[in-house]
């Protein structure tokens, strides 16, 4: 298993300085986590999983470096290089940093894959960009319609986004 608070600290030293970029995978771990546990994924799959919600965006300063831009597509092709070495560290075995990689190379493709794991990632992105994005109603329930596919990942759409606004 991966040592996720280990990879975390990595991560966090790699992004230093970046406190945005920090705090937006952390919020995209624990969404990630929430969901996992709540639609049963077993442990293995939780742990690769989580690791891969951590590096997600690992390829965003790379990208900005030799693209001058963070759009999905070359965050998806710069991230697996810069994630590796980073799963090397903490001893990831060599079909969970297979995942993980491919996770990262594909969370902005939403058509990518049906599989559990992937659809968990794009929605606890998307719980999270909806709000540092600002996202309009209307986008989230599209999002609803297009992109959600756990019963857990909805709810939260839902509840965050959907319901009727805090009135005091």
């Amino acid at each position: 298993m991966i040592d996720i608070a280990k990879l975390t600290e990595l991560a966090i030293a790699y992004d230093a300085g970046d406190a945005r970029r920090v705090q937006h995978f952390l919020k995209v771990h624990a969404f990630c986590r929430l969901i996992a546990q709540r639609e049963g994924l077993d442990a293995h799959t939780q742990n690769t999983l989580e690791a891969a919600a951590v590096l997600h965006d690992i390829g965003i300063h790379e990208a900005e470096r030799k693209h001058g831009s963070s759009a999905g597509p070359w965050q998806e092709a710069e991230g697996p290089a810069v994630a590796a070495p980073l799963l090397a560290q903490v001893g990831a075995d060599p079909a969970a940093s297979e995942r993980i990689l491919w996770l990262i190379a594909h969370h902005h493709t939403y058509a990518a894959s049906e599989d559990t794991d992937f659809r968990i990632l794009l929605e606890a992105d998307f719980l999270v960009n909806a709000y540092e994005d600002g996202l309009a109603r209307e986008a989230c329930q599209t999002a609803d319609e297009r992109l959600f596919r756990t019963r857990t990942g909805r709810a939260l759409l839902q509840a965050l986004y959907l319901a009727p606004p805090y009135q005091p």
